[in-house]
């Protein structure tokens, strides 16, 4: 009876060491990723690599084993805002992203594809996910593999557990002005109304800019994400405690600084519709600092 019991006792203590070794190489997976990284995970069977490129530029040389999703054809609807559960659910189960997957997505340099769909992978509840660090080709030759053909793709059942909080509408950015921290992504130009890709030029009322290129470096070998302790000091006039609603032209500029906030620790969302559907709109208000002048 004292071995049955010892045996277990043991058998739980395995089994539970065995599933919190599962979680942690899962839950402490950092948001941003080295080439380093995923040399060091790449024979994981749970490792997804996602290449947002345009299916052309993935045909002439991809990371081996990538999955093309193209980030502009894919990851928005025709009004720019996230595509619906159903297709989204399709698209990450057809690419063989199931719950239990370490999904890092990388695309040309410029981080704003790959961070959509970091962003939008965590709406639908998955967190095991990370953006590499640099933009594709950006590593010593010897670093990767590289193909120029695609896998064969097993198919699995990404099942969507919805996260709201990651995710803000117009109403709730219109309530959040002066009352929350609003961030604008864009570039210093949009934000101060001298361009626009909407009807109406300027910004959102009380919003900050912090343009989602301040987050990388460009190189001679292309770009870079800086490093979190340099980003620290550039959001360090940011409250901690406080919402933080960030928006862009179309939602992927600022996923970019959705993903750097998150891994300073601030509690950050994006407005989806963002520049796009607010500029377009009479019936909020708008501040052009160009007028002004």
């Amino acid at each position: 009876m004292k071995f049955l019991l010892i045996f277990i006792i043991s058998l739980f203590l395995s089994n539970s060491l065995s599933a919190l070794e599962l979680e942690s190489d899962g839950s402490d997976m950092p948001a941003i990723v080295t080439v380093e990284w995923l040399q060091k995970h790449k024979d994981d069977s749970r490792l997804k690599v996602i290449d947002l490129r345009t299916h052309e530029e993935y045909l002439k040389g991809h990371i081996k084993n990538a999955v093309n999703i193209p980030g502009l054809k894919s990851l928005f609807d025709k009004k720019f805002f996230m595509p619906k559960l159903d297709y989204l659910t399709e698209l990450f189960s057809s690419a063989g992203i199931d719950n239990n997957s370490l999904v890092v997505a990388y695309d040309d340099g410029g981080f704003i594809f790959a961070a959509r769909f970091y962003w939008i992978l965590e709406v639908l509840g998955h967190t095991n996910v990370a953006i590499l660090n640099v933009g594709y080709g950006n590593w010593d030759k010897l670093a990767l593999t590289i193909s120029t053909k695609a896998p064969s793709i097993q198919r699995k059942e990404f099942v969507p557990r919805v996260d709201s909080s990651k995710v803000q509408t117009k109403l709730h950015t219109l309530l959040a002005i002066g009352n929350k921290t609003i961030i604008d992504g864009r570039k210093v130009s949009a934000y101060e109304g001298k361009e626009s890709s909407a009807k109406r030029y300027g910004h959102i009322p009380t919003a900050q800019n912090f343009a989602c290129t301040q987050n990388y470096q460009v190189t001679a070998s292309g770009n870079k994400m800086r490093d979190l302790k340099e980003l620290k000091s550039l959001y360090a006039s940011l409250p901690k405690d406080k919402e933080i609603i960030l928006y862009c032209d179309g939602g992927a500029e600022a996923a970019l600084n959705y993903i750097v906030l998150k891994e300073l620790g601030y509690k950050a969302s994006v407005y989806d519709g963002s520049w796009l559907e607010w500029g377009n709109d009479s019936s909020v208000p708008v501040e052009n600092p160009s007028e002004k002048k």
